[in-house]
């Protein structure tokens, strides 16, 4: 009689599902894991190996004495970085910049893609789409010299401001701090909406058509059907970009801000990547750089963790 118990679990119910161990899975997906492997090295060496230089943020390193001679001087380096006003008015700055960064390149972005979803004309539809995304081909080099030319006193919006009555003299946008903010939020969203709208017009494409043949026939309107199907469909696409970039929340583009900083902006366009550009690398402050970047990883954990934990809070998912 004992052993009845041990022999019906022996038995499997035909139809039931086999239990797969990671190894036979592994094995099944032999060849997809053999294409993944040059991009784990990928990854492992630009990613992972220079981990090691983080040793130098205890360190005042001396680049001719290498890692492991150069002097050890703890958390000098941070106690440093916490101390200095102008690291606290990067971090400020950083801040807000991305916050409007990720604010209007969000909705921008999801707005152009819902408009675009609806175009029946192909080619108004490819024409506005070419157009859009074509700024984002462009370097920052050239996109910064353009803002530089359309906000000087001189320029097309300052023309247009004059000519219209609104003010008597050009203003110095790129001079004032006050502007700064609305300049780099506005200059990023011109140069990536376009291709932002792509992500969410490709995950569209995977939307069933006869959801909005049903929903038209139960006397839908346009917006009632995007508001119900088209926004609810693509919401997990939403919800794992932006997971992503409130992770990069402390990263906002050097090559972008730095271009459009000068002297007379400096109190609203000194970033984290500014200042550590500025303090540390033109002065050879290897150690004291890197003790920035640390922070700036941990902020960036701790961001994505959070992120993705209020994600599976809401609706039960999260990108890991």
């Amino acid at each position: 009689m004992s052993t009845a118990p041990a022999l019906q679990n022996a038995v499997r119910t035909p139809g039931a599902p086999v239990k797969k161990t990671f190894f036979r899975r592994a094995y099944e997906q032999r060849q997809l894991l053999v294409l993944t492997v040059p991009f784990l090295l990928l990854v492992f060496v630009f990613n992972y190996m220079p981990i090691w230089g983080w040793l130098m943020a205890f360190q005042n390193f001396n680049p001719g004495k290498g890692l492991w001679k150069s002097k050890w001087v703890g958390i000098d380096n941070f106690t440093e970085l916490f101390a200095d006003r102008n690291f606290h008015n990067s971090i400020f700055n950083s801040l807000n910049i991305s916050l409007l960064r990720i604010s209007l390149g969000f909705i921008t972005a999801i707005l152009l893609a819902l408009m675009l979803n609806e175009v029946r004309n192909v080619i108004f539809k490819r024409t506005v789409q070419t157009i859009s995304y074509l700024p984002y081909f462009i370097s920052w080099v050239v996109a910064s010299s353009i803002v530089y030319m359309t906000l000087s006193p001189t320029g097309i919006v300052n023309t247009l401001l004059v000519n219209a009555g609104l003010v008597e003299k050009g203003i110095q946008f790129m001079g004032e701090p006050r502007y700064f903010y609305g300049i780099a939020g506005i200059s990023h969203v011109w140069k990536n909406v376009g291709w932002n709208a792509i992500i969410y017009l490709a995950a569209m494409t995977g939307i069933d058509q006869e959801l909005y043949d049903v929903a038209a026939v139960d006397g839908a309107g346009r917006l009632r059907r995007i508001w119900s199907i088209t926004l609810p469909s693509i919401m997990p696409t939403i919800k794992i970009l932006l997971v992503l970039a409130i992770g990069n929340l402390m990263s906002t583009s050097f090559e972008h801000i730095y271009l459009l900083s000068n002297p007379a902006n400096i109190s609203s366009s000194r970033t984290i990547e500014v200042y550590v550009y500025t303090y540390a690398m033109r002065g050879g402050r290897f150690s004291y750089g890197t003790a920035i970047g640390i922070f700036n990883s941990f902020i960036s954990i701790t961001l994505i963790m959070i992120s993705n934990w209020a994600s599976k809070r809401i609706d039960g998912y999260g990108i890991f």
